[in-house]
């Protein structure tokens, strides 16, 4: 039992002008988090999580419902990252919805912190499962969803995972399932940021045309600027409103930038894993600020430049 006065619920009820702007300080909040850890530690996947940002923005401010008080509450809807070396990114998502305490980004990576630099289950409140081994998050994303339809449970489950998974073949046998089973209660965001360990993603597999072929699986597909807070907003809400017991599965394709919101890391080599510079991280919060500030006082809808 939860107290259902701490219970975030999908805000689809608010008016939308106050949805974007929530939606888009919290993007902020969690790219500085991202520096933050980075700064932390000096290195790790920041690329990845300054792009993700306004996905897990919408999702975690706009989309789900959960306890923070509470991360293991039975009528939660599940979040699972599949990608695990994302996970500086779903702590300060985590620290946004307030399920872990900000200060607590500053131990990522430490010895004997809860934020180990993979995301791993045993030890990180809000992570629902360990995500290093990639291509196995939509398997388990389909489980969630069958084991919440069988409980008769409306909870919903939300799975992000990147385009480099979408190389393993255990991902497009999920795809398969979810369709089989008509899982409409399971929600799939794709994060086609181009780069995996190897090099761009397109020159190591090519993976398009990618509408297509999530349609030919069965699913009902949306594709969008995934660091545009309007297009990202309006494929959750077309999925979220579609999303029923039974159905069809729901996978939001989302076009991102590596280091998203911070030219300087945008505009450098990309690379998977960024070691920055001691001196370079004020600078890389400076224009992260700036570029928020200026788009509130120019009253833009939130897209970073």
């Amino acid at each position: 039992m939860t107290d259902t006065g701490t219970v975030h619920r999908r805000q689809h009820d608010l008016d939308r002008d106050v949805r974007l702007k929530a939606i888009r300080e919290a993007a902020y909040n969690i790219r500085m988090g991202v520096l933050e850890q980075g700064q932390a530690q000096g290195e790790g996947y920041v690329g990845q999580g300054l792009g993700a940002a306004d996905i897990l923005a919408v999702v975690f401010r706009d989309q789900l419902t959960y306890d923070p008080s509470d991360p293991e509450w039975e009528g939660r809807d599940r979040f699972l990252l599949s990608t695990g070396h994302y996970a500086l990114a779903a702590y300060s998502a985590f620290a946004e919805a307030g399920i872990v305490p900000r200060e607590e980004l500053l131990t990522y990576a430490a010895d004997g912190s809860r934020l180990p630099m993979s995301g791993m289950s045993t030890y990180t409140p809000g992570m629902e499962i360990s995500g290093g081994s990639l291509g196995h998050g939509l398997t388990l994303g389909v489980g969630h969803a069958l084991g919440l339809r069988a409980q008769g449970k409306d909870a919903k489950t939300f799975v992000f995972f990147s385009d480099g998974e979408l190389d393993e073949g255990s991902t497009w046998e999920a795809a398969m399932s979810a369709a089989h089973w008509q899982l409409g209660n399971l929600v799939a965001m794709v994060d086609m940021n181009g780069l995996q360990a190897d090099g761009p993603t397109g020159d190591i597999l090519s993976n398009e045309p990618q509408e297509e072929r999530w349609a030919s699986f069965g699913w009902d597909v949306h594709r969008v600027d995934g660091n545009d807070p309007v297009a990202l907003l309006d494929a959750f809400d077309a999925c979220v409103d579609g999303a029923q017991a039974t159905g069809r599965p729901h996978v939001v394709i989302c076009d991102t930038r590596v280091g998203a919101g911070v030219p300087l890391l945008e505009n450098r080599e990309k690379l998977h894993f960024m070691r920055v510079e001691a001196e370079d991280w004020p600078v890389c919060m400076g224009q992260l600020t700036h570029g928020y500030e200026a788009a509130a006082a120019a009253g833009t809808d939130g897209k970073v430049a």
